[in-house]
């Protein structure tokens, strides 16, 4: 509606300067061409004004008689008494006139104009009376031209016609183009903004209605898979909490339950009470590592997450951390085999305690989703300017509709193994941090394989 009123604010305003542009031009041509006929003629008659007034009066009389443009023009010679003397509709064609122009004439000395309504007839006219100076500078006649407006008032009105319905015809064209905006833009965008305000209130998941491939459909499509994306990130959200909750539970039941038992019993054998202990030590360090990686994870939201960067032997730390590992998976059944070669491996600037973190944390990985094929292979390589960390699982592998998504945080997807889904979002960071790569796929002959990519740097 705004837009509307404005479009015929604007053709209003155009209509009425082209028309009195118009009106002046006509007008403004007609008066010159009038100004310049009574010139000429004022002129043509100064060899007649050094006659007696008999005789000029009788050239007055011919020159009318004889005008060729009485047709649409009116010649006529007026007394300076304001009376007409001669005229080329008659000798005495009509009353005196009674406009303003011949007296100022005769006043001034000087070429006057009239336009406006004929005081006797009524008739919109326009009128350039000249004055007839004698040798003396007397003003002995005035020699006037009128001419009716009719012919020129229609004109200009039909010019304005025309203008008018080019006017209400860009208005109906505004409106049809209007209609046509809404339907494919206001609604839209209508739909649009109900839609953002239901997910901003909480309804994550909703979808908006596609209605056309333009930009507002692409817009359509963005929120679509902001909502989308939303309701999966709350859902992973809510995983999470469960998961975490799940998982501080079952270590805290049985610090409880062994502490419970230790306090309660007064002549427990020393072998159940060591039993007790290591229970709860290891269930106490259990607590303490996700405590530790939820803390890591808060601090890479927050930006609070740094690197101490120095340059490192990540061959020693890596066989380090493979050995030490190795020897507790040793416990549970599953074989860490180091897969030794030659390649000559040299210091990386990197943060040490980060980097034996991403190892460990894709090894537990590793013996928590894959450990059930009771081995591990991990190997470390020089290819060009990066070196290579592989670690593999002989598990079941990862779903491939689960691969893409299982470095985002919160993400566990079908798995039932132990964890809050946040290591390896944590891991990326830390590889990425370093401008290195961190990918997983699913191994030829089954398992799971990580590929850890970090730069050499200047060496």
């Amino acid at each position: 509606m705004n837009n509307l009123i404005l479009v015929i604010a604007l053709v209003v305003v155009c209509v009425a300067t082209f028309s009195v542009s118009l009106a002046i031009y006509y007008y403004s041509n007609l008066r010159v061409g009038l100004e310049e006929k009574a010139k000429t003629t004022t002129d043509f008659f100064g060899n007649y004004i050094s006659q007696n007034y008999n005789e000029y009066y009788q050239s007055c009389i011919r020159f009318a008689q004889t005008f060729e443009e009485k047709n649409h023009l009116e010649l006529q010679f007026i007394s300076t008494n304001g009376k007409i003397v001669a005229s080329s509709y008659g000798q005495w064609a009509g009353e005196a006139p009674q406009t303003s122009d011949v007296a100022n004439a005769i006043a001034t000395q000087d070429m006057a104009y009239f336009r406006g309504r004929n005081p006797q007839t009524g008739e919109w006219i326009m009128a350039v009376s000249s004055p007839m100076i004698y040798s003396n500078g007397e003003v002995i006649g005035v020699l006037r031209y009128v001419t009716s407006l009719r012919n020129v008032d229609k004109q200009i009105f039909m010019s304005i016609s025309v203008a008018l319905l080019l006017g209400l015809f860009f208005i109906a064209f505004m409106l049809y183009s209007s209609r046509f905006f809404i339907r494919s833009i206001l609604e839209p965008v209508s739909e649009i903004t109900a839609t953002a305000k239901r997910i901003a209130a909480g309804s994550y998941g909703v979808q908006i209605h596609k209605q056309f491939d333009d930009e507002i459909g692409e817009l359509a499509d963005t929120i679509n898979d902001m909502s989308a994306k939303i309701s999966q990130s709350e859902k992973m959200q809510t995983e999470f909490i469960s998961s975490v909750s799940h998982e501080l539970r079952t270590p805290l039941t049985a610090i409880t339950g062994w502490g419970e038992t230790l306090l309660s019993s007064e002549t427990m054998d020393p072998e159940e009470t060591r039993r007790g202990m290591a229970i709860i030590l290891r269930e106490t360090r259990r607590l303490t590592g996700m405590v530790e990686e939820l803390l890591e994870f808060t601090r890479m939201q927050d930006g609070r997450f740094t690197l101490t960067v120095e340059q490192a032997d990540i061959l020693s730390e890596f066989e380090d951390t493979v050995f030490m590992y190795g020897s507790r998976l040793k416990q549970e059944g599953i074989e860490l085999e180091y897969l030794d070669n030659e390649d000559e491996i040299p210091e990386i600037p990197c943060d040490v305690a980060r980097m034996r973190q991403v190892f460990l944390n894709i090894l537990d990985n590793a013996a928590k989703h894959g450990g059930e094929g009771k081995k591990i292979t991990a190997s470390i390589h020089r290819e060009g300017d990066y070196v290579v960390v592989r670690i593999r699982d002989f598990g079941p592998g990862i779903p491939e509709d689960e691969l893409p998504h299982v470095k985002m945080k919160f993400y566990k997807g079908s798995s039932k193994a132990r964890g809050s889904g946040i290591g390896l979002a944590v891991c990326e960071e830390i590889v990425t941090m370093h401008g290195g790569t961190l990918t997983l796929e699913n191994a030829e002959g089954g398992g799971t394989l990580v590929t850890i990519a970090l730069p050499v740097g200047e060496e």
